[in-house]
């Protein structure tokens, strides 16, 4: 079993990290969250109690993990999920957990559209269970203005005619809100991708640039260090230079120095003679 830090200041004032999430261990947070979406009071929680009821899941089958650590492994799962799905589908099927991921968001489609067509179908019935008594009134009304030409036997066929064409057109609305449901379902998801990949280029663009400005900067440090260095190598050669003109105008003064003894010297055994 995995003891999991919660990713703050541990006893002591030490900061503990966060332990890796593994291959098994991501695949039960996957596992996890589908089961908890699947279950029937799944749109009445909020988050906070969803990802409660995920890290209780994980704890059951023995890893420790906090609400926090689900909620932020599971977001990264998504933002991988999502960019690999919209560079590049056959790119995407190589990025690790897609099956389970994409496994995951279409049951929830799934769900959300069973939902949309039970509600509609649901109205659907109220509408039909409301409008017999407006019917049979409109079809008296039809037949008292027709000055009772239609007989007693035409009346259920008309009725039930009127019924079936009713149940068709109900039908064909169905299918058009189904579809209309669907699609903006799809038009939401292509926007949240196109959103996230919008955000994405942001991003490489900002790396982009400060890997430039970094280059531009590292340019100008080497610049002025080749110029200090020349400086310095000037600096060192002007002074050799001075200690050379010194050590020879010490060395001609030495020998004129010795001259000029010889000199008195000779002179002085001279007149000892």
């Amino acid at each position: 079993m995995m003891e999991a830090g919660g990713g703050g200041a541990g006893a002591g004032g030490r900061d503990e990290r966060v332990p890796q999430w593994g291959a098994q261990e991501t695949r039960e947070l996957i596992a996890a969250r589908g089961e908890v979406e699947r279950e029937a009071d799944a749109a009445r929680r909020s988050a906070k109690t969803m990802w409660e009821a995920v890290a209780a899941r994980l704890r059951e089958r023995g890893y420790r993990r906090t609400a926090d650590q689900c909620k932020c492994k599971w977001k990264n799962l998504v933002n991988r999920y999502k960019g690999k799905e919209t560079s590049d589908p056959e790119n995407g099927r190589q990025c690790p957990f897609f099956e389970e991921l994409h496994a995951v968001f279409t049951e929830r489609a799934r769900n959300m559209q069973r939902q949309l067509l039970e509600s509609e179908s649901g109205a659907s019935v109220k509408r039909k269970l409301k409008r017999p008594s407006g019917d049979r009134s409109s079809g008296e009304s039809g037949d008292d203005d027709d000055g009772g030409e239609e007989s007693e036997d035409e009346k259920p066929i008309h009725s039930r005619k009127r019924k079936a064409d009713d149940k068709k057109q109900q039908s064909q609305r169905m299918l058009e809100k189904s579809r209309t449901g669907v699609s903006n379902i799809h038009e939401l998801l292509q926007d949240f991708l196109a959103q996230q990949q919008r955000i994405d280029i942001q991003w490489q663009e900002m790396m982009e640039k400060r890997a430039n400005e970094r280059v531009v900067f590292e340019q100008e440090w080497r610049q002025s260090m080749q110029k200090l260095e020349h400086e310095r190598l000037m600096l060192e050669h002007s002074w050799i230079q001075r200690e050379e003109q010194r050590r020879m105008r010490e060395e001609a003064r030495a020998d004129k120095r010795d001259a000029l003894l010889t000199t008195l010297l000779n002179k002085l055994l001279q007149e000892d003679l």
